[in-house]
């Protein structure tokens, strides 16, 4: 028995072995699905989340409304200013009524009118002076009455020439800029409303909810979660003595746990940097430990398998 035991073990030893060098090296991870995080786009109040977390969404669906009444009242400013702004282009492009022409060549007759009138009063003052019958100060009146009427001629006559020539093209082309960027604050505004309603912008589950409605959200803050509906992938960590014998687009195998069938998945990136420390600052002994992030995905078939599932992938 003793001979017999001597043999054997040795024997059971060199078998077991025999199998675990004949092991394939490994590279562990998880199962996980492209991620999409939707942000916050100003600080509000979440007043309605339609989906539940779990839920299946498809592209468009609603699934975060902030409070839009601060926006709502923005947009309208920048719509009364369009309209303000193209008013003015249409009535400079249109031109002078002939009422306001009619108003103005009014104006000109009154102003010289009275003109005429200061005139005549200012040569009156000037002889009753030469008399001495009326004083310098009533002179200095007589003249600066007449000269204040000349000028208010000459307003009113270049403002009939305004009318009567139209919108010059510099006024056309600046009154257009304007309607132009009050169109662009316009599709600004409007733009910004339509982010207050955080929608799915892919087909896929929503993963979760970081807040509840009636929090006040941080601007830039995620809001939902959501994960692609498309096969997942293993993420793994690779050895540093394989990372030379894998690259992009090798085809290899994937363990799954609580899943018999092995699967063939393509590795779509990996890593050029090591995770951890660098490879520069280590020994030989060392640089074996460091591990390099890679991601091997799955075929179309695989799309039910349910992310967060550890993973072996075997390495060449």
């Amino acid at each position: 028995m003793r001979l017999v035991s001597c043999i054997v073990a040795p024997l059971v030893g060199l078998i077991l072995g025999g199998c675990l060098e004949q092991q394939p090296p490994l590279a562990l991870g998880t199962l996980e699905r492209d991620r999409v995080v939707l942000t916050a786009t100003a600080s509000e109040l979440v007043i309605a989340q339609p989906v539940r977390e779990g839920s299946v969404v498809h592209k468009g669906d609603l699934l975060v409304q902030l409070d839009d009444n601060l926006q709502r009242a923005a947009v309208q400013q920048a719509v009364a200013e369009v309209d303000n702004a193209a008013a003015n282009l249409e009535k400079l492009q249109n031109g002078a009524r002939a009422e306001d022409i009619a108003e103005a060549k009014a104006r000109v007759e009154g102003d010289t009118a009275l003109l005429k009138g200061s005139q005549l009063a200012l040569e009156r003052t000037r002889k009753l002076n030469a008399k001495n019958a009326l004083g310098e100060a009533y002179l200095d009146e007589a003249i600066a009455r007449s000269a204040s009427q000349h000028a208010a001629l000459l307003v009113s006559r270049q403002q009939l020439r305004r009318l009567i020539n139209g919108t010059r093209p510099e006024e056309l082309k600046q009154a257009q800029a304007q309607l132009k960027a009050a169109e662009a604050k316009l599709q600004r505004q409007q733009t910004l409303l339509s982010d207050y309603r955080v929608t799915a912008t892919r087909d896929g589950w929503l993963d979760s909810l970081p807040w509840n409605v009636g929090e006040r959200v941080f601007l830039g803050s995620p809001v939902a979660v959501t994960l692609a509906t498309s096969a997942p992938y293993a993420r793994v960590y690779i050895p540093e003595p394989y990372r030379a014998r894998v690259k992009s687009g090798d085809t290899l195998s994937v363990h799954i746990d609580g899943v018999e069938q092995i699967w063939q998945g393509k590795v779509r990136w990996i890593a050029t940097d090591a995770t951890f420390t660098p490879y520069y600052a280590l020994n030989a002994e060392e640089r074996a430990r460091l591990m390099y992030l890679a991601e091997v995905q799955l075929p179309d078939t695989a799309i039910a398998l349910a992310s967060g599932l550890p993973v072996q992938v075997e390495l060449p």
